[in-house]
């Protein structure tokens, strides 16, 4: 889950890291109310979940309150990457000396957290990896000793940084490995963090991504989420516990296990197909579960075939078969249908669906075929 730059802030002035005084406005009048009480220069700022705000427009300086109306009335109106603008985050403006990157996230392939810092700070780091790689400094950090000070101290040191700061940056480093680590970030990140011209540290923008399986134990922060970003159908299928993310292919996937679910695409682009979703029913899943699953799955226009690829263990297949039946019934589908179903009550789930008028298949590789050619064949 991400979090937007005013939330992720917010979460980062909690633990000790500063930040430029503001608040969020949603029309135009609230903004020239947050910068006069601001006095003097004010940032406002889009506030959409996609990166390259500035290059898009959504980012302006306002040398004065009235200034900052005029600008906020433009960005509320304006759409970035295809997400509208509801709310803009109107701060004080810094004189800037110095921009720096500043981040910690999972670093996958050593099974750790990884501080990363450059001095090339406040544009994409990606751009930097790229370009300059060697100006990235990487450290990363014990998960049960956690982030220690003269590590920060050392990147200080590797990044150049003027002695005077070493204390507010180990201060700020510290501050941002507690935030990692109490709100179950994937992600915390600062850039710019940056030095002004009357010497103080602050984190000018920020950035954050929750691990959505920790949400259970966030419920504060998962009352942040924004839905704007995310389809409808995915809004759906977290009501029924479902893990479901819409694909621009034909193929609608209904699967129970992640690994079985990833198998199953691979084996559909394999035969040439293209899958239009992910979705994982999960272990033990109910009729009313799959029914749900089916119908999500089918309101996605582009649909022209349906695969189940169904492993019995804890889910059985005869709830499964019964779930199909019930969104049959309710949503009466025009598209081809292919179901493989193996394991737990499987004979019985088969038996359930045999005048269902579904294309069985023994084998992922036989379904997956089926469910290309289906998809091939189908006209609207």
């Amino acid at each position: 889950m991400k979090l937007h730059e005013y939330q992720s802030k917010n979460i980062f002035s909690k633990f000790g890291i500063p930040i430029p005084k503001g608040r969020v406005a949603t029309t135009a009048q609230e903004a020239k109310q947050i910068a006069e009480e601001l006095g003097g220069r004010v940032v406002v700022k889009s506030q959409v979940l996609v990166g390259g705000r500035g290059k898009a427009g959504g980012v302006k300086l306002a040398k004065d309150p009235a200034e900052a109306e005029q600008l906020a009335t433009q960005i509320l109106g304006m759409e970035i990457k295809g997400l509208p603008v509801r709310k803009v985050l109107v701060d004080e403006a810094s004189a800037i000396d110095q921009e720096i990157y500043f981040a910690i996230t999972d670093d996958r392939a050593a099974k750790k957290p990884v501080l990363i810092v450059s001095a090339a700070g406040g544009i994409d780091i990606e751009d930097v990896a790229a370009k300059t790689p060697e100006k990235i400094i990487k450290v990363n950090i014990d998960p049960l000793l956690g982030l220690r000070e003269y590590q920060a101290r050392d990147v200080a040191v590797a990044i150049d940084l003027p002695r005077d700061y070493w204390k507010d940056f180990t201060k700020i480093a510290m501050g941002l490995w507690q935030v990692y680590q109490s709100t179950d970030a994937s992600l915390a990140e600062i850039n710019p963090l940056v030095i002004t011209k009357d010497k103080k540290m602050i984190a000018l923008d920020g950035k954050m991504m929750i691990d959505d399986n920790a949400l259970f134990r966030q419920p504060e922060l998962a009352e942040m989420r924004d839905t704007d970003e995310d389809a409808p159908a995915e809004i759906e299928a977290r009501k029924y516990g479902l893990s479901f993310i819409k694909l621009d292919g034909d193929i609608g996937c209904m699967v129970n296990g992640a690994g079985l679910a990833m198998t199953s695409m691979d084996v559909i682009k394999l035969f040439g197909g293209e899958p239009a979703n992910f979705l994982d029913v999960g272990g033990g899943a109910g009729a009313e579960k799959v029914a749900a699953a089916m119908r999500i799955i089918l309101t996605d226009p582009n649909v022209k075939a349906v695969l189940f690829n169904i492993f019995g263990g804890i889910t059985r297949c005869d709830e499964v078969a019964k779930g199909i039946l019930v969104a049959m019934d309710e949503v009466k589908p025009k598209v081809p249908m292919v179901v493989r179903l193996v394991g737990t009550n499987a004979e019985e789930g088969r038996r359930l669906l045999e005048n269902a008028n579904m294309i069985t298949a023994e084998t992922l590789a036989d379904a997956a075929k089926k469910a290309v050619a289906a998809a091939k064949g189908y006209n609207k």
